[in-house]
């Protein structure tokens, strides 16, 4: 009987790893953090409708304020916003991640990033759009609507922009940004569009009720980083 070659079973190695890594994130665990909870004035936050049927709750994951920086520990998959963080029409709304130790929560790489069009955030009907990047050099764009809907794949892209922390408990940045500019929205991670879509993809019927509206951060779960200088601009 012939064996497989290894250039046929490396074939199969690559066709599967998507797929062995979306089931792995199916059934991965989150992990609630130690003195959980909101402790940033004026900051809201809700935990993903999953997280909350296995029993998570806002509580296990934490968002503290450091220096100038917020401390997000996760925990189950969060987004955070202060209510008074709104933009509409034409704005570009951007933030700096940074994970100290890449992965040190997790044993895969885990995205982070800003979020816009937030309406009816913390109820049942929230919706709202984002783009985050991982630490091994992909990113993924995602709304939730009355369901959550991919833009990229569960998996996202691999993009050169996105900077790659040198291995485990090793440190890594990301200057991400989502921008919103007539009938386009974009996701620029460190100062490069690496994805752009017309308004009619991500806005109606099942997606996000609009570009305007609050925005803030969104972090999966199990993961361990810091966001400065949250702000929107405006052309």
């Amino acid at each position: 009987m012939r064996r497989p070659s290894s250039l046929w079973l490396a074939a199969v190695a690559v066709t599967l790893a998507p797929v062995v890594s979306a089931a792995h994130a199916q059934m991965e665990t989150s992990h609630a953090v130690a003195n959980g909870g909101i402790s940033v004035p004026g900051w809201q936050g809700q935990i993903d409708a999953n997280e909350a049927r296995r029993g998570s709750t806002i509580t296990s994951a934490r968002l503290a304020k450091e220096g100038d920086a917020l401390h997000v520990t996760t925990g189950p998959a969060v987004a955070y916003w202060n209510p008074s963080n709104t933009a509409s029409g034409d704005y570009t709304v951007s933030a700096t991640f940074r994970e100290p130790k890449f992965m040190n929560r997790n044993d895969h790489a885990h995205p982070y990033g800003v979020f816009i069009g937030g309406n009816d955030m913390g109820t049942p009907n929230q919706t709202y759009l984002y783009c985050a990047a991982y630490g091994d050099g992909r990113f993924i764009v995602r709304g939730f609507g009355p369901k959550a809907f991919q833009l990229n794949g569960r998996e996202g892209d691999s993009n050169a922009a996105v900077h790659k922390a040198a291995g485990p408990d090793k440190p890594v940045s990301q200057d991400i940004a989502m921008q919103v500019k007539g009938d386009k929205v974009s996701c620029i991670i460190n100062g490069t569009t690496v994805a752009t879509y017309d308004k009619s993809q991500v806005v109606g019927e099942g997606k996000a009720k609009s570009t305007d509206g609050i925005y803030g951060i969104r972090f999966a779960h199990n993961t361990d980083g810091y966001v400065t200088n949250l702000k929107v601009t405006h052309p």
